[in-house]
């Protein structure tokens, strides 16, 4: 075989591989497994999508080795593939926020249409928490904190952060974070604490994107 179809053979497989990235609705079911496993129907809730559509999405990532399944009864579970999935998603939207000015608006659009919320950045934040000098805020639901969240993190989910109050230190500043990048529940917990007189920022970082840096995940 030649090297041009060598070549030809490698980018096909490729190709192959990439097609089911080209779903939005995909792309969602990964970044809520990214959170830790989760049922079926967990995934449509989340999703917003019927089971049985969700259902033939997550097939479509199994089958391509994105993602990997057990079953517990008549549940079928699915957590992410040991690969790098999740660095995979990360180069995708760095590369979809540099190239594409529209994708820029619609994320400030999005996650900003409350306030600008300021960010604290990973290294800032890793002195700190040497330092013991902040409050680790994680705004996610109970069950994706206990698979995995930063270490020492209080979870508060964001529903229950006004009854909650009183557990957050008044001495220390807050630091919120939920899911990632495109996750707006922390800003929306910054600016409640905010609201409060409480000291807050967000961390753009969730935990798919902070274990992925290399740093340690702590879980229930």
């Amino acid at each position: 075989m030649s090297t041009i179809n060598n070549q030809y053979h490698i980018y096909s497989e490729l190709a192959d591989l990439a097609r089911p990235l080209g779903n939005a609705h995909r792309l969602i079911l990964l970044e809520h497994i990214a959170q830790g496993e989760k049922s079926v129907e967990k995934l449509a809730e989340l999703a917003d999508l019927t089971v049985a559509n969700t259902s033939q999405h997550l097939q479509q990532l199994k089958r391509n080795g994105y993602v990997q399944t057990r079953r517990e009864g008549k549940h079928v579970f699915y957590r992410l593939a040991d690969a790098p999935v999740v660095e995979l998603l990360m180069a995708l939207r760095q590369f979809a926020e540099f190239n594409h000015s529209e994708i820029r608006k619609l994320v400030k659009g999005t996650l900003h249409h409350q306030r600008d919320v300021e960010a604290i950045s990973r290294e800032e934040l890793l002195v700190r928490m040497q330092e013991n000098s902040v409050t680790l805020l994680d705004v996610r639901p109970e069950e994706e904190f206990e698979q995995g969240h930063l270490p020492g993190a209080i979870n508060i989910p964001l529903g229950e952060l006004e009854a909650r109050l009183s557990e957050l230190p008044k001495e220390q500043e807050i630091v919120a974070y939920c899911r990632g990048p495109y996750c707006s529940l922390s800003i929306t917990a910054v600016n409640a604490l905010k609201e409060k007189g409480l000291s807050a920022r967000r961390l753009n970082d969730g935990v798919p994107e902070w274990k992925a840096a290399g740093f340690k995940i702590d879980a229930v």
